[in-house]
């Protein structure tokens, strides 16, 4: 038997970059590593006692397919007392993370060559739960000398017949755009017109510091499908806990299927979902604040290397770094800083092709250790 077995599409399978960057991360020893989105930070021990008393009191067998009615009505009480937004318990379904979210997701929406607009640089999982379902990725770049906004002219132009949704990723990963209420009105237009479904990826929500978080929902609530969940803003990545928010007959859809697949979210991360929810601000706002202030560190120290450049960051927990400056892509770029400082980021190619004079920086190692970073990086010369 050899890999000739195997489903065709895999035989030869495209390069997976950020793949290739986790695995190196956690074989290398001794490496500063600056490259997967895993705050360093641990749960709160509030979160973890509340799941730790549930689970002792019994919490251990399966929760209805969509989850349990307590972590379901706790992500609508968390919707309607942050942003006003009325959603009811049928239309959120608890999953594996924020990424299983999308996969139920594009599973449900996509026939055989249905095209999904997905605006560049992007989380490169989108791209590939595309292909995975059948669909065709229609790739639409935005620049840093428009702040990494998305253009709605551009949007338009890649609408075809075959269009059947647009993903939505703000504040963004990897550039840390956070999209303006304008530009958000403008895309929400543009698919109520074209009876296009939005996916919003609002994983970041907690991360947006210069401009205000605008959950698309309150927009187009028709067209939209909330994909989130407490990974970023609860510290909460091992949990693996996220959920969707969509019409109805997309959620039963989604539920139908993922019974086939995970069947339910894990019941003592639901448990300790209920309570994060629940006691949101004094437990994200902290969070949120180091984050912060590491990336505003982050851009002072890019200001003094040479080769390095840095717009202000206005979101998400990462810095997207031009480094056009040294003259190399952005592999090239990584191996040779790894090699040389022990320094790990991934290289800007992982979110496609206008990402090349880039590297994403997660800011997910305390001060020391990011002042340590940009000390070797500073005895570096391109």
């Amino acid at each position: 038997m050899d890999k000739s077995k195997i489903a065709r599409r895999f035989q030869q399978p495209a390069e997976n970059l950020l793949m290739k960057i986790a695995i190196l991360a956690k074989e290398q020893e001794e490496i500063i590593d600056l490259s997967i989105g895993d705050p360093d930070l641990i749960t709160n021990p509030a979160i973890i006692e509340a799941a730790y008393a549930d689970v002792k009191k019994g919490a251990t067998n399966y929760t209805a397919p969509a989850g349990s009615k307590e972590f379901l009505q706790a992500v609508v009480d968390f919707y309607q007392k942050k942003y006003g937004l009325s959603f009811q318990l049928d239309q959120v379904h608890a999953t594996v993370g924020a990424l299983h979210a999308m996969y139920l997701v594009m599973q449900v929406l996509l026939d055989p060559g249905d095209e999904v607009i997905i605006h560049e640089p992007y989380f490169s999982p989108y791209r590939e739960q595309v292909v995975l379902s059948g669909g065709t990725p229609v790739i639409v770049p935005t620049y840093e000398e428009n702040g990494f906004q998305l253009d709605v002219d551009d949007l338009k132009k890649a609408i075809t017949e075959r269009t059947k949704a647009i993903v939505i990723n703000s504040p963004n990963n990897p550039t840390g755009t956070v999209f303006t209420e304008a530009t958000l009105k403008q895309i929400a237009e543009v698919a109520i017109e074209n009876d296009l479904f939005i996916i919003s990826d609002e994983i970041y929500e907690d991360f947006a510091f210069t401009e205000k978080f605008v959950p698309m929902a309150s927009l187009a609530p028709e067209n939209t499908i909330t994909i989130s969940g407490l990974s970023k803003g609860f510290a909460m990545t091992g949990w693996r806990l996220g959920y969707l928010i969509a019409p109805a007959y997309i959620k039963q859809i989604a539920g139908m299927i993922n019974e086939s697949i995970t069947y339910s979210a894990p019941t003592a991360s639901q448990r300790a979902g209920i309570y994060a929810l629940n006691h949101y601000e004094e437990l994200v706002l902290p969070t949120v604040a180091i984050f912060k202030e590491r990336l505003e560190y982050i851009e002072k120290r890019v200001a003094d290397i040479p080769y390095l450049s840095l717009r202000p960051v206005a979101g998400s927990m990462y810095a997207f770094i031009n480094i056009s400056k040294s003259g190399l892509d952005s592999v090239t770029f990584v191996e040779q800083v790894l090699e040389q400082s022990g320094v790990l980021f991934v290289p800007g190619k992982a979110f496609g092709a206008t990402g090349d004079n880039y590297i994403r920086l997660a800011a997910t190692q305390p001060l020391e250790l990011l002042a340590e970073a940009f000390d070797r990086l500073e005895k570096l010369t391109f």
